[in-house]
């Protein structure tokens, strides 16, 4: 298995497995914050949280790209790479606006919203990564 390969593999698991725990136990207990704390909790959970997610999916799309790059006729790198820019476009466009929602008062259709609509993230992180998983 080629070195890119592995890293790529690494950082879908990660990954996936970062959006599970968020998904389960992260985004659904935000919710028992309590409306007094909830703004500067929601501050602080957008500030950390881009330490443990941003480097990884930019690893992640790169690593991604390149095998593309270097097997254009490869359905499997092709579809990896969809779904990738799939996450990425939920998490900017979906994702991201209601953090931002968030951020200034806690909204119980905002939070609902979130936890809902972060399925989609997790259904393609998961998707991907037993497909990667299952070329191997």
């Amino acid at each position: 298995m080629p070195v890119l390969y592995k890293i790529h593999l690494f950082l879908a698991l990660y990954l996936t497995g970062l959006v599970w725990f968020v998904q389960v136990v992260h985004y659904p207990l935000m919710g028992k914050v309590g409306k007094d704390f909830f703004v500067a909790y929601e501050n602080a959970h957008t500030r950390l949280t881009s330490w443990v997610t941003a480097p990884p999916m930019l690893l992640e799309l790169g690593t991604g790209a390149a095998l593309l790059y270097l097997h254009p006729a490869s359905g499997l790198f092709l579809g990896n790479l969809v779904a990738i820019a799939l996450i990425w476009a939920s998490t900017f466009f979906i994702q991201v606006p209601l953090h931002g929602r968030l951020s200034q008062a806690f909204s119980e259709p905002a939070h609902r919203k979130l936890v809902r609509s972060n399925w989609i993230r997790t259904v393609l992180w998961t998707g991907k990564a037993v497909l990667l998983v299952w070329w191997v």
